[in-house]
Protein backbone atom coordinates (compact mmCIF):
# COMPACT_ATOMS: atom_id res chain seq x y z
CA UNK A 1 0.00 0.00 0.00
CA UNK A 2 1.32 3.28 -1.01
CA UNK A 3 1.18 6.62 0.48
CA UNK A 4 -1.86 7.76 -1.47
CA UNK A 5 -3.76 4.62 -0.60
CA UNK A 6 -2.90 5.07 3.06
CA UNK A 7 -4.06 8.69 2.87
CA UNK A 8 -7.30 7.61 1.12
CA UNK A 9 -7.88 4.95 3.80
CA UNK A 10 -7.25 7.56 6.54
CA UNK A 11 -9.69 10.00 4.91
CA UNK A 12 -12.29 7.26 4.47
CA UNK A 13 -11.85 6.16 8.09
CA UNK A 14 -12.18 9.77 9.26
CA UNK A 15 -15.31 10.23 7.13
CA UNK A 16 -16.86 6.94 8.35
CA UNK A 17 -16.05 7.91 11.94
CA UNK A 18 -17.65 11.31 11.38
CA UNK A 19 -20.78 9.67 9.94
CA UNK A 20 -20.93 7.17 12.80
CA UNK A 21 -20.44 9.94 15.38
CA UNK A 22 -23.10 12.06 13.67
CA UNK A 23 -25.50 9.07 13.66
CA UNK A 24 -24.75 8.33 17.32
CA UNK A 25 -25.23 12.01 18.19
CA UNK A 26 -28.58 12.06 16.34
CA UNK A 27 -29.63 8.85 18.12
CA UNK A 28 -28.61 10.31 21.49
CA UNK A 29 -30.49 13.55 20.80
CA UNK A 30 -33.55 11.58 19.67
CA UNK A 31 -33.34 9.47 22.83
CA UNK A 32 -33.15 12.68 24.91
CA UNK A 33 -36.22 14.07 23.15
CA UNK A 34 -38.18 10.86 23.77
CA UNK A 35 -37.02 10.68 27.39
CA UNK A 36 -37.94 14.33 27.98
CA UNK A 37 -41.39 13.76 26.47
CA UNK A 38 -41.89 10.62 28.59
CA UNK A 39 -40.77 12.33 31.79
CA UNK A 40 -43.03 15.29 31.09
CA UNK A 41 -45.96 12.90 30.52
CA UNK A 42 -45.16 11.04 33.75
CA UNK A 43 -44.83 14.33 35.67
CA UNK A 44 -48.23 15.45 34.32
CA UNK A 45 -49.82 12.17 35.39
CA UNK A 46 -48.19 12.43 38.81
CA UNK A 47 -49.40 16.02 39.20
CA UNK A 48 -52.90 14.93 38.18
CA UNK A 49 -52.87 12.12 40.76
CA UNK A 50 -51.61 14.54 43.41
CA UNK A 51 -54.36 17.05 42.61
CA UNK A 52 -56.96 14.27 42.70
CA UNK A 53 -55.61 13.09 46.07
CA UNK A 54 -55.62 16.69 47.35
CA UNK A 55 -59.22 17.23 46.20
CA UNK A 56 -60.29 13.98 47.86
CA UNK A 57 -58.45 14.97 51.04
CA UNK A 58 -60.10 18.40 51.06
CA UNK A 59 -63.54 16.82 50.58
CA UNK A 60 -62.95 14.33 53.38
CA UNK A 61 -61.45 17.00 55.62
CA UNK A 62 -64.42 19.30 54.91
CA UNK A 63 -66.85 16.51 55.70
CA UNK A 64 -65.00 15.77 58.93
CA UNK A 65 -65.01 19.46 59.90
CA UNK A 66 -68.74 19.73 59.18
CA UNK A 67 -69.41 16.60 61.22
CA UNK A 68 -67.31 17.89 64.12
CA UNK A 69 -69.12 21.24 64.00
CA UNK A 70 -72.49 19.47 63.99
CA UNK A 71 -71.50 17.35 67.01
CA UNK A 72 -70.21 20.43 68.88
CA UNK A 73 -73.44 22.30 68.07
CA UNK A 74 -75.55 19.34 69.24
CA UNK A 75 -73.59 19.09 72.52
CA UNK A 76 -73.93 22.86 73.16
CA UNK A 77 -77.66 22.75 72.44
CA UNK A 78 -78.07 19.77 74.74
CA UNK A 79 -76.18 21.55 77.51
CA UNK A 80 -78.18 24.75 76.91
CA UNK A 81 -81.49 22.88 77.08
CA UNK A 82 -80.40 21.22 80.34
CA UNK A 83 -79.44 24.60 81.80
CA UNK A 84 -82.73 26.08 80.63
CA UNK A 85 -84.63 23.22 82.24
CA UNK A 86 -82.69 23.71 85.49
CA UNK A 87 -83.43 27.45 85.42
CA UNK A 88 -87.14 26.73 84.95
CA UNK A 89 -87.14 24.34 87.90
CA UNK A 90 -85.38 26.94 90.05
CA UNK A 91 -87.90 29.59 88.97
CA UNK A 92 -90.79 27.26 89.73
CA UNK A 93 -89.55 26.54 93.25
CA UNK A 94 -88.69 30.19 93.86
CA UNK A 95 -92.15 31.31 92.80
CA UNK A 96 -93.77 28.62 94.93
CA UNK A 97 -91.63 29.73 97.89
CA UNK A 98 -92.53 33.38 97.37
CA UNK A 99 -96.19 32.55 97.05
CA UNK A 100 -96.20 30.61 100.32
CA UNK A 101 -94.05 33.00 102.33
CA UNK A 102 -94.93 36.47 101.05
CA UNK A 103 -98.40 36.10 99.74
CA UNK A 104 -100.10 36.85 96.49
CA UNK A 105 -102.78 39.36 95.59
CA UNK A 106 -104.91 38.51 92.60
CA UNK A 107 -108.00 40.23 91.44
CA UNK A 108 -110.18 41.63 88.73
CA UNK A 109 -112.89 44.21 88.33
CA UNK A 110 -115.80 44.94 86.08
CA UNK A 111 -118.08 47.93 85.64
CA UNK A 112 -121.78 47.29 85.17
CA UNK A 113 -124.19 50.12 84.74
CA UNK A 114 -123.39 52.44 87.62
CA UNK A 115 -121.41 50.07 89.87
CA UNK A 116 -117.78 49.01 90.17
CA UNK A 117 -117.50 45.34 91.13
CA UNK A 118 -114.15 44.43 92.66
CA UNK A 119 -113.05 40.82 93.30
CA UNK A 120 -109.81 40.32 95.26
CA UNK A 121 -108.11 37.17 96.50
CA UNK A 122 -105.24 37.59 98.94
CA UNK A 123 -103.14 34.50 99.72
CA UNK A 124 -100.71 34.54 102.60
CA UNK A 125 -99.17 31.14 103.20
CA UNK A 126 -102.04 28.70 103.65
CA UNK A 127 -104.61 31.42 104.48
CA UNK A 128 -106.80 32.85 101.73
CA UNK A 129 -108.94 35.95 102.04
CA UNK A 130 -111.55 36.67 99.36
CA UNK A 131 -113.11 40.11 99.04
CA UNK A 132 -116.09 40.99 96.84
CA UNK A 133 -117.10 44.62 96.90
CA UNK A 134 -119.58 46.60 94.85
CA UNK A 135 -119.25 50.36 94.89
CA UNK A 136 -121.77 52.73 93.29
CA UNK A 137 -120.27 55.14 90.83
CA UNK A 138 -121.28 58.80 90.73
CA UNK A 139 -122.91 59.43 87.41
CA UNK A 140 -123.38 63.00 86.36
CA UNK A 141 -126.78 63.74 85.02
CA UNK A 142 -126.89 66.02 82.03
CA UNK A 143 -129.49 68.75 82.06
CA UNK A 144 -131.79 69.02 79.20
CA UNK A 145 -131.38 72.11 77.13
Amino acid sequence: MGRSEAAAVAIQAWWRGTLVRRTLLLAALSACVVQRWWRRLQAGRLAERRWAALREHVLREGAAVRLQAWVRMWRVRLRYSRLLHAARIIQLYWRWHNCHTRGVIQGNYDIKEDQLNLHLEISLGSQVCKIHQSTPLPIKQTQDL
